[in-house]
C-alpha cells in the first residue's frame, strides 16, 4: 500500500536549514584556502607532514575540521530531510542546533588545539541523536501505518 505524503509549509524551514549548512561548508572549504596559503600546504597535499612544515599541526586542524565536517554531511541531510517529513518544525530546530554547533566546532578545531572542537561542537552529536530518532519515528510511523 502506498503512502502518500504532503509537505507542509512547515517543511520550508527543514530546506533552508540544509542551505545554511550548504552555505556554512563553502565557508569552511575557503578558511581551508586561506589555510593553505598561510601556512603553505598546496594540492593536491590533503595534510601537512609535521617534519616538512613547521605550521603542519595548525593546518591539519583546520583541514579535519571541514573534512568531519564533510563525512557527516550525508548522515546530518538524510536525517533532516527524512525526519523532518513528519516533524518539520523539531528536525528543523534540531537542524539549526547541529549547523551552528558545527560552526563552533570548526571555529574551536582551527584554534590548533584539537579539544577546543567540543567545546560548544559536542551539541552537533545530541542534534544528530535528535534527528535520528525523528527519522526513526518517521519509519515507524509508515510500517505501523501498514499494518493496520
Amino acid at each position: 500500500m502506498a503512502v502518500s505524503i504532503e509537505l507542509t509549509k512547515e517543511y520550508g524551514y527543514v530546506v533552508l536549514v540544509l542551505v545554511a549548512y550548504a552555505f556554512l561548508n563553502f565557508w569552511m572549504s575557503f578558511q581551508v584556502g586561506k589555510a593553505r596559503r598561510k601556512y603553505k600546504v598546496f594540492y593536491p597535499t590533503m595534510y601537512a607532514i609535521e617534519s616538512e612544515n613547521k605550521d603542519a599541526k595548525l593546518f591539519n586542524c583546520v583541514q579535519r575540521g571541514h573534512q568531519n565536517s564533510l563525512e557527516m554531511m550525508p548522515m546530518f541531510f538524510v536525517m533532516l530531510l527524512l525526519g523532518g517529513l513528519q516533524h518539520p518544525t523539531i528536525a528543523a530546530g534540531l537542524g539549526v542546533l547541529y549547523v551552528v554547533a558545527r560552526f563552533f566546532y570548526f571555529k574551536g578545531y582551527a584554534t590548533g588545539v584539537p579539544d577546543n572542537r567540543l567545546k560548544i561542537g559536542r551539541l552537533s552529536i545530541l542534534a544528530g541523536v535528535g534527528l535520528i530518532i525523528c527519522t526513526a519515528l518517521f519509519g515507524i510511523n509508515l510500517v505501523v501505518r501498514e499494518m493496520l
